[in-house]
């Protein structure tokens, strides 16, 4: 008689559930949707660099052609990459003139640092 994983498993509590229950609201399929994308983005190492570069500029604000230096990349590539987090809520972007300006959306970083956070305690 051979004996199969499923019958060595415990039997389930008398109260017919089987896990802790939720301390507390867990997120909904609109806001997983949009920290997921927020994730995505900064899953880039390049775009890490680049947040963190246009945060930590006086103002919390910088041109375009302040960023491609620091980041050894073509002024198109750090576009692209810039367009996916004004995609992804974290940053804005304001044209001047030929330039293109970025800054840091208020409150994306805290929100995020709160949900990590959260998922740590």
């Amino acid at each position: 008689m051979t004996t199969t994983a499923l019958e060595l498993a415990p039997a389930a509590p008398a109260s017919g559930t089987c896990c802790a229950p939720l301390v507390r609201e867990a997120a909904d399929p609109a806001a997983a949707a949009d920290l997921a994308r927020s994730f995505k983005a900064l899953g880039d190492p390049t775009r890490v660099r680049l947040l963190s570069i246009v945060a930590a500029h006086d103002g919390g604000e910088a041109c375009v052609c302040e960023l491609t230096e620091p980041i050894g990349l073509s002024q198109p590539t750090v576009s692209h990459h810039l367009k996916i987090l004004v995609d992804a809520g974290l940053l804005t972007r304001e044209q001047r003139g030929k330039w293109a300006y970025y800054s840091v959306v208020p409150g994306s970083l805290d929100r995020l640092g709160a949900l990590l956070s959260e998922a740590a305690g």
